[in-house]
């Protein structure tokens, strides 16, 4: 068996002005607004076909007459032709060696950092209103991360043999599963969208792969991209609509396993689908899953106020608080937040928000308008509740896109529902304390269902080694003194549990083993040519 060596992560371009990427990311995005709309077909057996159900416009959130694109709803059929050449490739891909199919995905992350960086991540600014260096550490360095390291992971997933005896040969086979994979991605992050379908992939599974519709654009990308690589037809099979969609796939006895990131309910809902289907499938589907957060920052009376404003400022409102790791909420010591809250007021109120086009924007809009509307009622309501003090932000604006202003708000209430609620924007309530450290420690743990990520800022040893131990299940990903965003590819494998999901960790070898299914082989070389032990001879 070939060894792959460890990876290094992705370089991240810059875009500073002078570079040679900002150049040529302005003309990619100028190609591509140019030559908007562009039909966005599925991929199904290797090939674009055409949707023949309601259109699906894809939309730039932040400039509402910019149509990027068009789709049109899967109709049942043709989730079923999507399911049919899944199968057919699993026929040959299952028996593909490791070195292949890996052969693949390292191809497309090259092709990626090259030819296709400006591309991907033009589509991904356009298309989800991310700006260059959200887009730069999302859909070029982090999925080239993923197709890199999952592809480690996998070698050094064969290298865990078991010991064999004289006169015999054991080991073990990671088969892929039986069946086909539904991935369902979302709209905020092209590299999930990319990880999704291809972490099984790797395992030797076949993939039905549904994109969230607003991110239709990059996805589409992606799927010609990895089809360039070598992709055989049918081992990814991209499917495009909404809602209950994949009824045909998720139905299916055939259904292997889905590997989702999404809202709660939705997650939920597939859950109990495939639960009340049970006898009906040939195994037990896995569901790997990660979903909602409601993640917090709690800061000690020994914290840096300046490391805390920046965590606050940039944990909050990076890509709009669009993160499944976004702060939303905040526990600060009462004396702390007096000296923190004018600063941070302040420079809240600095952050430019715009076309991210426009390369000096720090944030862009929000995805579309249900999610619009989802912050202009919560904003509208804080502005009239007592127990709500609005410290910055609180406006928003849907002339020209789906713009909503970073918002700060302060509360007495460490149970109001904004300290509890998942938003999914740039709006963060912060609850100044009185109580001590345990306490505050017990709150931030029974306050949200969720359990996904969280930070601690306190220089204070004891404080930090009290609060890793009171938050040890309170989120996946804990970070001390430093933003609960960002986490990298082979340095902080991501992932929730409780509400936030099963914590299968993406981007590490934990997840890669939900997609094999080991199988145990025992070969005898001279076998027992006689029946009977030792035991049995008389004296």
């Amino acid at each position: 068996m070939a060894t792959f060596p460890v990876p290094t992560n992705e370089p991240v371009h810059s875009y500073a002005p002078g570079s040679p990427e900002r150049q040529s990311l302005r003309r990619a995005i100028g190609s591509m607004v140019e030559a908007a709309p562009r039909d966005l077909p599925m991929h199904i057996g290797g090939g674009a076909v055409e949707g023949v159900g309601a259109e699906l416009a894809v939309r730039a959130p932040h400039r509402h007459t910019l149509e990027l694109g068009r789709a049109r709803q899967a109709t049942e059929g043709q989730i079923r032709s999507a399911v049919e050449a899944a199968l057919r490739a699993g026929q040959d891909w299952a028996h593909t060696t490791l070195e292949e199919r890996a052969a693949v995905f390292l191809r497309a992350a090259d092709l990626l950092s090259g030819p296709w960086r400006d591309r991907v991540n033009a589509a991904t600014m356009l298309g989800q209103s991310k700006t260059a260096y959200q887009a730069e550490i999302d859909s070029a360095c982090e999925l080239i991360d993923f197709w890199r390291f999952n592809v480690h992971y996998a070698f050094r997933l064969l290298e865990d043999q078991p010991i064999s005896s004289p006169g015999v040969w054991n080991r073990m086979e990671l088969r892929p599963l039986e069946g086909f994979v539904v991935a369902v991605t979302p709209f905020n992050f092209t590299s999930i969208s990319g990880n999704l379908p291809t972490a099984p992939a790797i395992m030797g599974n076949t993939v039905v792969w549904k994109p969230a519709s607003t991110q239709l654009l990059a996805a589409s990308l992606l799927i010609e991209l990895l089809e360039e690589a070598g992709l055989p037809p049918g081992v990814i099979n991209m499917v495009t609509g909404r809602g209950g969609v994949l009824d045909a796939a998720i139905f299916d006895p055939n259904l292997a396993g889905i590997h989702f990131t999404g809202s709660t309910g939705t997650f939920r809902t597939l859950w109990r689908q495939v639960a009340g289907n049970l006898e009906h499938y040939r195994s037990y589907p896995r569901l790997v899953g990660e979903t909602g957060g409601k993640d917090f920052v709690v800061a000690h009376e020994s914290a840096s106020p300046e490391a805390l404003l920046v965590g606050l400022l940039r944990g909050s409102f990076e890509y709009q608080g669009q993160k499944c790791s976004a702060v939303s909420r905040a526990y600060v010591p009462r004396g702390l937040w007096e000296e923190l809250r004018g600063p941070l007021a302040a420079e809240t109120e600095r952050i430019p928000m715009g076309d991210p086009a426009d390369l000096s924007m720090f944030m862009g809009a929000v995805i579309d308008e249900a999610a619009f509307r989802i912050h202009e009622a919560a904003l509208r309501a804080a502005a009239s509740d007592p127990a709500l003090h609005v410290v910055a932000g609180g406006e928003c604006d849907s002339s020209v896109g789906w713009f909503v202003r970073p918002t700060i708000i302060a509360t007495d209430d460490p149970k109001h529902d904004l300290m509890e609620r998942e938003l999914f924007g740039p709006i963060l309530t912060v609850y100044p304390y009185d109580s001590d450290w345990d306490e505050v420690l017990r709150l931030v743990d029974e306050t949200s269902p969720y359990a996904l990520t969280g930070a601690i800022f306190a220089t204070d040893r004891r404080a930090i080694r009290t609060g890793m131990r009171a938050l040890r299940n309170a989120a996946g990903n804990i970070y001390i003194n430093d933003k609960p965003t960002g986490a990298v590819v082979g340095q902080q494998p991501f992932g929730g549990a409780r509400q936030s999901g099963t914590n299968d960790k993406a981007g590490s070898a934990l997840n890669l083993i939900r997609w094999a299914s080991a199988r145990a082989i025992k070969e005898t070389f001279v076998p027992p040519a006689g029946w009977r032990y030792p035991h049995m001879d008389g004296d």
